[in-house]
């Protein structure tokens, strides 16, 4: 049975959801970059398959009659797209769901970095065939004009709207739980960058994830007395965008977050981890503590590796044009993340069946 795991948390204010479309624009061209409401990170840009978001196809509620029709419904086998009502927002998402499972199946949410979108996460990282050839689902949500309400101001539109993208989280994980014989104990979040963040954010927050893995991201949002939770943390130490060892980031979002071994011993203390053990082969350096009930926290370091996910699939020319960092060939993120969730079920199951009182259809 999947219960609802987060304290009630408010709706975005009316007001900043009329302009959330018009501050998209804004937050593109760099105009949100302060630290009272950060712009989206660059991360890879939204494939070339994916259309242009809509902030005000984004911003407008779904008939309730057939929001619920949709919702109902199963995904079919492959790739498909879906959207949700929370907060009175419409909002996306794609799933992906393999030719064969067996029994109650793992469901892992992938985050995309902020620039980038559902599609673009889909095609990059090599979710897909990862869950094709061992039997889980995975779910893409789509954050609204290109950035995820992370906390701590990040990131532009959506923190400034205090876009509830926890509750969207949530709510898709609920539902997806309810259309599939999704596993409670092994419900996983994974993100990049700015969606990292908002993976770091959802750990804080809910009792929603077995463990979560962020990529060149950080914590920003407040986290007093986290649960105990699996993590994973992926990062390269010639990351310019959100530095290794803490302080302003470049880019856009001129991200400031704290040194991220310091940040990932905070939570082998959470944990109650012993101390680490530490491998090295070649430039990747893996850290990994052991902690009661199963848990475990690893920080994987890739030595002279920027802001990106290993493993990816190569840069376009554009990309490269544009400056974005090349994905480090000599690790497979993606592999290494589904290992580790693999091997690191919830104690107990602990999907999150609703979202406080913050989301809803209609």
């Amino acid at each position: 049975m999947l219960l609802s795991g987060r304290r009630p948390a408010g709706r975005a204010p009316a007001a900043a959801v009329l302009v959330l479309g018009a501050l998209g624009v804004l937050g593109l061209l760099g105009a949100a970059g302060c630290s009272a409401a950060r712009g989206p990170e660059p991360g890879p840009p939204a494939a070339a398959s994916a259309a242009p978001p809509d902030p005000a196809a984004s911003t407008t509620a779904a008939p309730a009659e057939a929001s619920a029709q949709a919702e109902a419904a199963p995904p079919p086998v492959g790739s498909s797209s879906g959207t949700l009502t929370v907060a009175g927002l419409r909002r996306t998402y794609r799933v992906h769901r393999p030719p064969s499972t067996a029994g109650a199946v793992p469901l892992v949410v992938v985050l995309h970095g902020g620039f980038g979108s559902a599609a673009q996460a889909e095609a990059s990282y090599g979710w897909d065939a990862a869950a094709d050839r061992s039997g889980f689902v995975v779910a893409y949500p789509e954050a609204l004009t290109l950035a995820w309400n992370a906390g701590g101001g990040c990131c532009g539109p959506a923190a400034t709207a205090d876009v509830d993208d926890v509750a969207f989280v949530e709510r898709l994980v609920a539902t997806l739980a309810s259309q599939l014989p999704v596993d409670g104990r092994r419900v996983f979040a994974a993100g990049m960058s700015n969606g990292g963040i908002l993976a770091y954010r959802l750990a804080c927050e809910t009792h929603v994830f077995a463990a979560v893995a962020p990529v060149s991201a950080t914590l920003l949002a407040p986290c007093p007395t986290p649960s105990p939770i699996s993590v994973i943390h992926v990062h390269g130490t010639a990351d310019r965008t959100v530095r290794y060892l803490g302080g302003p980031g470049g880019g856009v979002a001129r991200i400031n977050g704290p040194a991220v071994p310091g940040l990932v011993a905070r939570w082998r203390g959470t944990d109650g981890c012993g101390r680490p053990a530490v491998h090295r082969s070649g430039a990747v350096t893996t850290s990994v503590a052991t902690c009661p009930q199963g848990r475990s926290v690893e920080l994987v370091t890739v030595s002279g590796a920027g802001h990106q996910w290993p493993g990816a699939r190569p840069r376009t020319s554009l990309e490269t044009l544009i400056g974005l960092d090349p994905p480090f060939t000599g690790l497979d993120a993606t592999a290494t993340i589904w290992r580790f969730f693999t091997a690191h079920p919830a104690p107990v199951p602990v999907a999150a069946g609703g979202s406080g009182g913050s989301g809803g259809s209609g």
